[in-house]
């Protein structure tokens, strides 16, 4: 396995920043551009899943990077509650939600293959790496 040195490597954050980039773009439209609360909750939940992927990598730790990915996966699974809300109030289509859904499915298991992965390997993270 390569090497990792920079989180804009990570094919989750790659489709996480997807993620964040399509909800942003349905929420600035029609109805759901109205629904003010409701707006900024989803672009918040979908902005966490990169960004906690991305805090997590830079902190430089193993530990702390799997805690993050953790919170990632966890706001991948609000998002996904929360275009159920979007499908039922008319504000997406089911075309749509099940587009998205898939795609915010898809990093929620990315998210926790890297965290079985890294549970499993030996190697602390580069803010260890001149400890003993």
């Amino acid at each position: 396995m390569a090497t990792i040195t920079k989180f804009e490597d990570l094919d989750v954050w790659k489709k996480a920043r997807e993620l964040a980039t399509r909800v942003y773009s349905i929420t600035s439209k029609g109805k759901f551009a109205r629904d003010y609360r409701f707006r900024d909750q989803i672009n918040a939940a979908a902005g966490s899943v990169m960004d906690n992927i991305a805090e997590g990598f830079d902190r430089g730790g193993r530990n702390e990077f799997v805690n993050f990915l953790g919170f990632s996966k966890g706001s991948a699974g609000e998002v996904k509650s929360q275009l159920y809300r979007a499908l039922d109030n008319e504000y997406i289509s089911k075309e749509t939600f099940d587009d998205l859904y898939k795609l915010a499915d898809d990093i929620g298991k990315l998210n926790g293959g890297l965290i079985t992965y890294l549970n499993k390997s030996t190697v602390k993270g580069t803010k260890y790496k001149e400890r003993v």
